[in-house]
């Protein structure tokens, strides 16, 4: 299929102003035209009546003699009959037509404009020629058509060069973007002073640019955290398999068996981890049925309480939510289990309905965490110093999975100082209406 063919929008703007411009400029020149036109008949008309008022009064006082005698008048009476019984030298030749009241007549091959003046015995007929009139129309008609011309041909060469200037930072803007690839996402485009809408158009690229050169980068960083992660424990299956190997009387199948286990056990929870970020990341479309979050909280109370943990869950009361039960059930495990790992003895699990949101609380009497890394820990991969060693638990996306689902159910979560002396995790979720 053929590609449609590029029309410059200098030249549309120029096009169409030109098309507006001359079109204003042409029924105005008509307009014009036309008020000139009635404005000289008219006078010319008004002058006819005053002579033919004069010529009457003439006659009527003379005689049809009174109009023989013009030299440079055109005028004929008329008797009852129609017949000329008299004529000025200019209208010897033939009957002025009788019809006051038509713009323009042709008398002696000239246009003529004829006014009728009754007399006290016929008719005065009065012409005037007006060949001057349509001269002059004729003259400034011509002079309107090469005023319409130029103005237009003005107005398109001013309009293409405004434009053009106009445009100019947004062909320049254009040109440093198309020269911005994924590797030189650091460059950005000059704004111009001008603070008009073209330098909101240079800020608006360079915000872009800031938001893809920080999502390139923490993609980076996150292949890069997920390789390392993953290598980990596949550096330790091959170590004890190589051990094994080489020396097979110092460790024995079982101990083998388990380490790939524990191994494998953790390379599919990063996995799955992994996975449920990266669709998270893509916003699906949830599921939404009734969540009752006092439920997801007591049973997970149950766990903890089960794995030796000292949990208090006298705050959980009744709140329900609109939202997918399984990921909603998922936040709260991971809010759990972090509390559980940092926790020295005491856990707490709280929820509330609360002017239209339902606030889950998880507690514990932990190390806590500072002011100045309450928004890192909720990064990808991120891990306090306390809690860097394998056995402290977790792959540093725990956290990070809890922050997508409470945005992608439309909530908030924060970390604040808990009233047992550690960390306090708050989830906002909208309540069911």
């Amino acid at each position: 299929m053929a590609e449609p063919r590029r029309r410059s929008l200098r030249t549309r703007i120029t096009a169409a102003a030109t098309l507006v411009v001359a079109a204003a400029l042409v029924v105005g020149a008509l307009a014009f035209s036309g008020i000139l036109s009635l404005s000289i008949r008219d006078a010319t008309a008004r002058a006819a009546e005053t002579r033919a008022e004069q010529l009457a009064a003439r006659v009527d006082a003379e005689g049809p003699s009174g109009v023989t005698e013009l030299d440079d008048d055109i005028a004929q009476v008329l008797d009852d009959d129609g017949q000329v019984v008299a004529a000025s030298d200019e209208a010897d030749n033939g009957t002025l037509p009788d019809v006051d009241g038509t713009p323009v007549v042709t008398f002696d091959d000239e246009p003529m404009l004829v006014v009728r003046e009754d007399l006290d015995d016929g008719v005065l007929l009065f012409a005037v020629p007006v060949e001057d009139d349509e001269q002059t129309l004729a003259t400034v008609a011509a002079l309107l058509a090469v005023a319409v011309i130029a103005v237009t041909a003005l107005v398109a060469g001013i309009t293409w060069w405004v434009v053009g200037r106009a445009l100019r930072p947004v062909a320049r803007i254009r040109a440093e973007v198309d020269d911005i690839t994924a590797d030189r996402l650091d460059r950005r485009v000059a704004v111009p002073p001008s603070g008009d809408e073209i330098a909101a158009l240079a800020g608006t690229m360079n915000r872009m640019l800031d938001r893809l050169d920080a999502a390139a980068t923490a993609q980076r960083r996150f292949v890069s955290d997920a390789s390392h992660e993953l290598r980990s424990p596949l550096a330790t299956i091959r170590q004890h398999a190589e051990v094994a190997q080489l020396h097979p009387e110092a460790t024995s199948v079982d101990d083998l068996a388990e380490v790939v286990h524990d191994e494998g056990l953790r390379m599919q929870e990063l996995v799955d981890a992994l996975l449920l970020l990266t669709r998270l990341d893509e916003r699906p479309a949830l599921q939404r049925d009734d969540v009752d979050v006092d439920d997801l909280a007591l049973a997970e109370a149950k766990r903890l309480r089960a794995g030796g943990a000292v949990v208090d869950a006298s705050g959980v009361h009744a709140a329900r939510v609109r939202g997918d039960a399984r990921l909603l059930g998922q936040l709260v495990r991971n809010l759990a289990d972090n509390a559980a790992r940092h926790a020295r003895t005491a856990v707490a699990i709280g929820v509330i309905e609360h002017r239209g949101q339902v606030l889950l609380t998880v507690d514990d009497d932990g190390a806590g965490v500072p002011p100045g890394e309450r928004e890192r820990i909720f990064e990808r991969f991120v891990r306090l110093d306390e809690a860097r060693a394998r056995d402290a638990g977790g792959s540093g996306l725990g956290l990070a999975i809890v922050r997508a689902i409470a945005e992608a159910e439309g909530g908030s979560v924060r970390v604040e100082d808990s009233p047992l002396g550690g960390a306090r995790f708050v989830v906002a979720l909208p309540a069911a209406v």
